[in-house]
C-alpha cells in the first residue's frame, strides 16, 4: 500500500513529453474512440504508478487525467463515506474492498469493456473479498514486512520478535489492522480475530513493547528510514525495495518475519457515482496491458498479478528472483490477509486510538 520513492540522492527530473511514436514502443494498447477530449479523476496511493503512466493514458486518448493521493485506506474510505466527491478509480486493499461493498459504495464493473481482464493470473481473482471480481480487479500486491539499516542494527532481522525487543528508534505503519495482526498473532491469536477481548489483549502488547516507537508512520516509514531518524520501520515491501533501488547501496534490508506477516492486494474500482465510469473502465483496461502494468510493477518493486507481464518476460528478472517480493512457497505459508471483520470493526478503530494516545503518537 504504498508508496512515497525515496530519493536518497536526491535527483530532481525534468517531465518530458511522450511522443506518439515512443507510446508505441512501450504499449501495443489502443484507447477506444469518442473519449478525447474528456477528463478522468483517480484517487490512488502515493507515487503507485510508474512515471509515465499517467502522461501515456492522456496521450493516447487525448484525455486528461486528474490524479489525487491517499495514505492510508482509512482516508479513502473517510474521503468516499458521505458520497463520491468526484473521483471514477480508485485503489482500495484487499479488506476495505468488502468494506466498501458493504456500504455500498462500489460499483459492479462491465467485464465486458476491459478485455484486459484476460491478462491476470488466476490466482490473484474470484477471491473472497469481491467473489467473480464483480466490483475490483487486481493491481498489485506485497507484503508487510520489516525494514530495516543494517549498520545501526548490527545484525540481521529476522523476527517480530527482535523488533519489539529492540532498544533504538523504531517507526511503526499507520495501519491499524495489520499492526494489530501483528500483535493478534505474537499473542497465539487469529490475526483477525473477531473477540474484543484479543483485540484488547493485542493493543496492551503492542503498548507494552512500544516504549522506542518514535513515529506511527502515514507511509512514510522509510523516508525516515533513509533519513536516518529511525534504525528499524514497519513498512510495506516495495518503498523499502524502492529505497534500496534508488540507493543502490547495502546499508539497509528488508524481510519477511519468520513468525508471519500481512499480505495484501490493492485493486482497482469504480465508486458509485463516478462522474466518467466509461472512461474508468477504458483506465482499468489500459493499467492491465501486459507492458503498462509490467513498468508499473518494475517501477514500485511490488509484486505483479498479471500474468501476461511474467510470461512475456516483461518484469525485471532481479525482481522476481527476489524472494521478498516473490517469496518461495515455504513463505507464503507464513502470509496471511487481512479479512473484514464488521462486527468488530469498532474495537480495532477504538483499540488504536488507544494505543496512540498511551503511546503519545
Amino acid at each position: 500500500m504504498r508508496k512515497l520513492v525515496l530519493f536518497l540522492c536526491l535527483v530532481v527530473l525534468a517531465a518530458l513529453p511522450v511522443s506518439m511514436a515512443a507510446q508505441d514502443e512501450m504499449t501495443s494498447w489502443t484507447c477506444p474512440d469518442g473519449f478525447a477530449g474528456q477528463t478522468l479523476s483517480v484517487f490512488n496511493w502515493s507515487t503507485y504508478v510508474a512515471e509515465d503512466t499517467i502522461s501515456n493514458f492522456e496521450a493516447l486518448c487525448g484525455v486528461t487525467v486528474i490524479y489525487d493521493v491517499f495514505e492510508s485506506n482509512e482516508a479513502l474510505l473517510a474521503r468516499l463515506a458521505g458520497g463520491n466527491p468526484g473521483y471514477d478509480v480508485i485503489f482500495p486493499t484487499d479488506y476495505m474492498v468488502s468494506q466498501m461493498i458493504g456500504r455500498e459504495l462500489l460499483m459492479p464493473l462491465d467485464h465486458s469493456l476491459i478485455p484486459n481482464i484476460a491478462n491476470l493470473n488466476p490466482v490473484f481473482t474470484d477471491k473472497g473479498f469481491d467473489p467473480g471480481n464483480t466490483y475490483s480487479l487486481p493491481y498489485q500486491w506485497g507484503t508487510i514486512g520489516i525494514g530495516y539499516n543494517r549498520t545501526k542494527v548490527g545484525e540481521d532481522i529476522t523476527s517480530w520478535e527482535q523488533v519489539f525487543a529492540y532498544e533504538g528508534s523504531v517507526a511503526w505503519l499507520e495501519d491499524l489492522r495489520s499492526m494489530f495482526g501483528v500483535g493478534l498473532l505474537m499473542l497465539g491469536y487469529d490475526p483477525n480475530s473477531n473477540s474484543p477481548d484479543e483485540i484488547a489483549q493485542a493493543r496492551d502488547y503492542l503498548v507494552a513493547h512500544g516504549a522506542n516507537v518514535v513515529a506511527i508512520a502515514a507511509d512514510d516509514g522509510q523516508a525516515m528510514l533513509a533519513r536516518g531518524d529511525v534504525d528499524i520501520t514497519i513498512e510495506f515491501s516495495g518503498d523499502i525495495f524502492q529505497v534500496l533501488a534508488e540507493c543502490e547501496c547495502e546499508d539497509y534490508a528488508y524481510v519477511i518475519p519468520q513468525e508471519g506477516t500481512p499480505t495484501w492486494m490493492d485493486n482497482m474500482a469504480i465508486p458509485v457515482d463516478a462522474p466518467n465510469a466509461p472512461l474508468a473502465h477504458v483506465f482499468m483496461d489500459y493499467i492491465l496491458d501486459a507492458k503498462v502494468g509490467a513498468d508499473i510493477s518494475n517501477y514500485t518493486a511490488y509484486g505483479s498479478p498479471n500474468k501476461a507481464s511474467v510470461d512475456d518476460g516483461l518484469i525485471d528478472p532481479e525482481l522476481l528472483d527476489n524472494p521478498a517480493i516473490y517469496p518461495s512457497a515455504d513463505t507464503e505459508e507464513r502470509l496471511f490477509f487481512i479479512e473484514e471483520r464488521t462486527d468488530v470493526e469498532q474495537n480495532y478503530n477504538d483499540a488504536w486510538d488507544e494505543l496512540k494516545i498511551l503511546l503519545g503518537r
